[in-house]
């Protein structure tokens, strides 16, 4: 659909452009990706760009959801410095790093001292030109020929243009998309793979996503001819899109397009035949050349536990592959001598005398350093042998989290060696998951987990690697959240385009995906396993207890900040001022319907005596009915409750 043409950039077109290069960069990853030879031909730019627009898409979307029915919209400088946010704490990879920082460049501009509801013409210019300076500014050594070399020309054609936003943002494409089209003679190893810079062909589509959020019209072109470039056209008709036609066919967020797409996804849980071409042994993130030390989640123990130091358990300088464990030092015998072996990325609480520290010695340990950021929060990006010495210098610097170490392997784009693909299991459980208790729970279960602490839900990407992780021919998601069935039906999407079979049982709560582990036979015939784990969840009615963070309307009333909510089956059901007593309530209500089993899921800050107090109360006035109780840790709900 059509978006209505916008003159001016405020918060609205923000929203839209967001949205709009989400789904650009989406139906193009997979021929981004190809053409990824530089700075390490590892195949994921596309991947890594799409992650982190989707992480900055996601920050502003939260900034309009905080605003309710009837009040006024967010205002310019809340939606841009929730995308550079959301960019800079979701940047992935070298692309998506700069990415973040041309963002953070545009930002600094149109949030402006003044805070202005909206920005004309020159004052988008004045954005393009502070994005490209800045993000050339990040990079410890810049090259030519790169997305720098593009951000470059975007700025400097939007510079000549007159006009409003729409005249200034079509300059910057065309200036951008013939800047693209040269960098293979400015650096050599593209011209010798035959293609244009990958980061830059994701900015080209991004400023593309800028000229249709301003003028409503779609930008199209013929590719970018080369030997490793599909014969595809570029942009709205681009080969299939990664994440299923119908899911961005709309822009994002559009209620009607992501059901449709939800549904076709639980719909289809066939094989499908053809798989997408590995480039690094199992695809860029796949289990055994892209690891995590550390993303919040597990570690060996199946808790990620913080350190005084800030970092987690696991996030020591090492990492662990299907071959065994990296440590520090390991990197330049495990990947040859044609560059570094680790990708070490991290975000970093620090002033700016630190981070200038940082920048050096991080700078004689690696290549491909690039630091983003600003005003005492960082994203650190760099290519090095010695993993742990560049955790080490985080450390030193600041306070280092999210770290992340991805092994470019045996088999990657230095050594060119492969080794024996690991054995497939035939099924695996995918399962979202809020808290470290139930992560172990689930764990122990055989599943493999992903962790959505409160406030951060994992994006598409994540679970993506996690069904990747998983290694089997078989997997079936449990999202876990409402909120996250259309995340997880665009992963689903994806991990089937790689030949993976994918059921996405539409769970709403964990309590909901206890239920449906508990009768997971993996013997079974996969359909029939489907279908017994989605009865088993289905007939699981759930609820939580939790505190209102603000006064609001529901569907029990007016609550005030402070409240305790009972939620039934995702609506407010009661509004309480104790949490044992609205928690007694809510199960009340809920056995009232009959049950044979109470689930009690207790986080962390619910009061010690709420369990004993419920499973009390379910033995005095429920004979018939059982009752298991669990530690869900920092789960966000004081109480989770499922009755089957």
């Amino acid at each position: 659909m059509a978006q209505v043409p916008q003159t001016f950039f405020d918060a609205l077109a923000v929203r839209t452009w967001c949205g709009l290069a989400l789904r650009s960069l989406g139906r193009a990853r997979e021929d981004i990706d190809a053409i990824n030879v530089y700075p390490v031909a590892d195949g994921d730019t596309g991947t890594n760009l799409y992650l982190t627009l989707e992480s900055a898409a996601t920050a502003v979307e939260a900034v309009f959801a905080g605003y309710e029915t009837g009040r006024a919209e967010p205002s310019l400088a809340d939606a841009v410095r929730a995308m550079a946010h959301g960019a800079l704490i979701g940047a992935r990879g070298n692309s998506g790093t700069i990415l973040a920082q041309l963002l953070r460049g545009m930002a600094q501009v149109l949030a402006g001292p003044d805070d202005a509801a909206r920005i004309d013409g020159p004052g988008l210019r004045l954005a393009l030109r502070r994005a490209a300076d800045s993000a050339r500014q990040a990079v410890a050594h810049p090259v030519e020929g790169t997305v720098l070399t593009v951000a470059s020309a975007a700025a400097e054609a939007a510079e000549g243009a007159e006009g409003d936003c729409g005249t200034v943002a079509r300059a910057a494409y065309e200036g951008a998309r013939a800047a693209l089209a040269a960098t293979p003679g400015q650096l050599a190893v593209l011209e010798r793979a035959g293609v244009v810079d990958a980061g830059g062909r994701g900015l080209v589509t991004v400023l593309g996503a800028l000229v249709e959020a301003f003028t409503g019209e779609a930008v199209r072109e013929a590719p970018y001819r080369g030997d490793a470039v599909r014969e595809a056209p570029y942009g709205e008709d681009a080969v299939r899109a990664p994440y299923g036609e119908d899911l961005f066919r709309e822009a994002p967020y559009r209620e009607a397009a992501l059901r449709d797409a939800c549904q076709a996804a639980e719909a289809d849980s066939g094989d499908v035949h053809a798989r997408v071409e590995s480039r690094s042994g199992a695809g860029p993130y796949a289990s055994g050349t892209g690891l995590r030390a550390s993303d919040g989640g597990l570690g060996a123990s199946g808790a990620g536990r913080e350190s005084d130091a800030g970092l987690d358990a696991s996030d020591a300088g090492l990492c662990e592959s299907d071959s065994g464990r990296c440590e520090p030092g390991l990197g330049a015998d495990a990947a040859g001598t044609g560059g570094p072996a680790f990708e070490v990325i991290y975000l970093l609480e620090a002033d700016d005398a630190a981070v200038a520290r940082l920048r050096t010695r991080l700078d004689a340990l690696g290549d491909s350093l690039v630091v983003v950021g600003g005003d005492g929060l960082w994203n650190v990006h760099v290519h090095v042998d010695d993993a742990g010495a560049a955790v080490e210098a985080g450390v030193e610097a600041g306070r280092p989290y999210r770290i992340r170490i991805t092994h470019f392997g045996l088999g990657d784009a230095h050594t060119g060696r492969e080794r024996p693909p690991r054995e497939r299991a035939q099924r695996a459980v995918v399962a979202v998951v809020p808290g470290e208790g139930l992560a172990g729970l689930y764990t122990e279960a055989g599943a493999t987990t992903v962790l959505a602490r409160p406030g951060e839900p994992p994006a598409s990407g994540e679970l993506v690697q996690a069904v990747r992780r998983a290694h089997a021919r078989e997997v079936v998601l449990l999202p876990n959240d409402a909120e996250l069935r259309h995340t997880a039906a665009a992963a689903a999407e994806q991990a089937r385009t790689e030949g993976i079979r994918v059921a996405l049982i539409p769970t709403r709560s964990a309590v909901q995906g206890i239920a449906a582990l508990a009768v997971h036979e993996p013997g079974r015939r996969f359909d029939e396993d489907v279908v017994q784990m989605t009865s088993a969840a289905g007939a699981t009615r759930y609820a939580e207890v939790v505190v209102a963070e603000h006064q609001s309307w529901t569907t029990a009333g007016i609550c005030q900040a402070g409240d305790v909510l009972g939620l039934i089956d995702g609506d407010v059901a009661v509004i309480g001022a104790d949490v044992t007593a609205t928690a007694r309530i809510v199960l009340d209500r809920m056995l009232q319907a009959g049950g044979e089993l109470v689930t009690l899921v207790v986080g962390d800050e619910a009061p010690e005596t709420v369990a004993a107090h419920l499973e009390a109360r379910v033995r005095e006035s429920y004979l018939a009915v059982d009752t298991a109780v669990y530690r869900g840790g920092r789960q966000g709900a004081l109480l989770l409750i499922g009755v089957e």
